[in-house]
């Protein structure tokens, strides 16, 4: 099978950003830190000491923007897959993890991790007593997993219209908003002019942190 390459940008129209959902900054319930600011203290006090998994690229980033935002150094462990990730932190191999709200939740309500706040601006549904991650002292910090339509481009704009207008009257129902925040997730529904505007921002944010950081495809 031979790939071809593809210009995200340039080869994909959009039509409507659909769904939003934060990560969580969990820890171990051992970790003397009940707010992300006593995170960033005890991480300042402790450099290169409380070390955070990740199951993803997706997770390893939101953890290095969270260090970058923070002014702190948290080594990073990787573990293949969510559920190990959270296995080594429930098991206390680790201290820190940013993993995706809807695995979390079951292990933050039951106890065995504190759930210190969400990565999107504004709070979960799936967990609204929990601050976001700005609101908790890192101001403007974001990270999210989302979920957007496209189609290719050159498709007619009425078709994109109707998909446009057909997607949100759905995201809008209140079954569909039910469903989707039991799993963690935020049904958005925008215009297509504000998920073009959305893709640029995030490729220039990401792609920037992805620059200074030095990773690569592995």
């Amino acid at each position: 099978m031979q790939f071809h390459p593809y210009d995200f940008v340039r080869d994909l129209a959009p039509v409507s950003l659909a769904l939003s959902g934060p990560f969580v900054v969990v820890v171990h319930p051992a970790l003397p830190a009940k707010s992300v600011k006593q995170l960033v203290a005890l991480a300042t006090s402790r450099p290169n000491q409380l070390d955070f998994a990740s199951s993803a690229s997706a997770s390893y980033l939101v953890g290095l923007l969270f260090t970058q935002t923070a002014g702190v150094k948290m080594p990073h462990v990787p573990y293949k897959g969510a559920g190990p990730a959270l296995t080594a932190l429930l098991g206390g191999e680790v201290r820190v993890a940013f993993p995706a709200i809807s695995g979390a939740i079951p292990f933050i309500k039951s106890g065995r991790l504190r759930g210190l706040g969400v990565t999107s601006i504004q709070r979960s549904t799936a967990a609204p007593e929990l601050l976001t991650v700005s609101e908790a002292g890192l101001k403007g910090y974001e990270a999210t997993t989302w979920y957007g339509l496209m189609k290719p481009t050159g498709t007619p704009k009425e078709i994109i219209s109707r998909l446009q207008e057909e997607t949100v009257k759905v995201l809008r129902r209140p079954d569909v908003k039910e469903r989707f925040a039991a799993a963690g997730a935020d049904p958005i529904g925008s215009t297509s002019e504000e998920l073009a505007a959305y893709n640029r921002s995030e490729i220039e944010k990401w792609g920037k942190l992805v620059k200074a950081s030095g990773a690569y495809p592995d």
